[in-house]
């Protein structure tokens, strides 16, 4: 298990993505105004080079993003734009279709991202864009949710806001002596002095041993919060969808795994999306030790941006944890058409957090197993 590349190891690639069948792209015309496309996002090759060209997009909207939330869960991911076939895409909205017995059906930009912006020239080609969405949902129960971390254009367009997030990120255009000096003096430096002392071992790749190490943690980290964790299988997609540019990073006390952290990258950004740790080991700073190898890795490997993903607005700890590595916040809302609440009801019931601590690891990972697919 301990022979993972450290520090400046080799990344392991693993996995093999799953293609659609061929999709034939069709067209609409919103309001008689404009004629608008519907293409498969993961097999049209456009996609991709409007993803990395667009300055709004993110790693939520890659081909690799999609490909694991239809391998894992089913979802059809679809994507408008005003650009017809065999002309280079310059714009686009991409949903994912869930449809579930749970929690109804709907269009959402996208499943389980922390935010996903239009990819738009023009404020015409929005309100475009989202008429033709809106006509598809006529005569239907479904809705559409949208997750922009920009602009406020949406209540103008029939949408309204459901939700209210904070997004986090750390500029690593500094150089590292000014980033450790921007880090909160006892709450990060202490800690990571600290883990440095205790020796801790950080490693990081994709393999099997190192994703069996992190969701170990995570479903000890989602049970002391009250909730059920994703299926393994999520995981296991998303490593194999992304390859090189899915990292799972541990940090060991000996042989025992006591934090971990799995990031995303996309252009000139690494994404944290996701954490956890061993509460009876976190007076060793190993997870002050992971964000701050992880930081002297992006910058070495020519990143600008340290993405610490979404926050609720309510969870004053987390939010707390993020702003004292230096990273700044900005807000993220969801907006729904017609109006729809963004969350699973049960998860805000105290006495169901209560049950899901006590529930046997076996009984609280098939309960996550049955649930995630009907969240998105």
């Amino acid at each position: 298990m301990l022979a993972e590349q450290k520090v400046q190891g080799r990344f392991a690639v693993r996995g093999s993505t799953t293609c659609c069948p061929p999709f034939q792209p069709r067209s609409f015309t919103s309001e008689g105004t404009a004629s608008i496309f519907e293409i498969d996002p993961i097999n049209d090759l456009r996609w991709d080079n409007l993803v990395l060209s667009h300055p709004q997009s993110s790693v939520f909207q890659s081909t690799q993003w999609l490909k694991a939330l239809q391998s894992a869960y089913g979802y059809k991911p679809i994507a408008v734009t005003t650009c017809p076939p065999g002309v280079p895409l310059s714009n686009g909205l991409v949903f994912c279709h869930v449809k579930s017995r749970v929690t109804g059906e709907r269009l959402v930009a996208l499943p389980f991202s922390d935010y996903c912006d239009p990819l738009l020239d023009n404020s015409e080609q929005f309100s475009a864009l989202l008429r033709c969405m809106q006509q598809k949902l006529k005569d239907s129960k479904a809705y559409i949710e949208l997750r922009p971390r920009t602009g406020n254009r949406y209540a103008e367009n029939g949408f309204r806001r459901a939700a209210k997030y904070y997004a986090h990120a750390l500029d690593l255009r500094k150089n590292l002596t000014e980033l450790f000096q921007g880090f909160h003096k006892d709450c990060v430096c202490r800690k990571i002095r600290r883990a440095e002392r205790e020796k801790l071992t950080y490693l990081q790749g994709n393999s099997g041993d190192l994703l069996s190490d992190f969701y170990r943690l995570f479903v000890m980290t989602r049970r002391r919060h009250g909730l059920p964790p994703p299926p393994l299988s999520w995981f296991k997609e998303v490593v194999a969808c992304f390859g090189e540019r899915s990292q799972v990073r541990v940090v060991y006390k000996q042989a025992e795994p006591v934090a971990s952290i799995l990031t995303l990258s996309h252009k000139k950004t690494l994404v944290y999306k996701y954490g956890c740790c061993n509460v009876d080991f976190n007076q060793l700073g190993g997870m002050a030790l992971l964000f701050w190898t992880t930081i002297q890795q992006a910058k070495w490997a020519g990143f600008e941006q340290l993405d610490f993903g979404r926050s609720d607005v309510q969870h004053a700890g987390l939010i707390a944890f993020k702003e004292r590595w230096g990273a700044r916040r900005s807000e993220v809302d969801y907006w729904t058409y017609p109006y729809a609440e963004t969350s699973l009801p049960l998860y805000k019931v105290p006495i169901v957090k209560r049950i899901t601590t006590m529930l046997p690891t076996v009984i609280l990972r098939a309960v996550g197993t049955f649930l995630y697919k009907h969240i998105g």
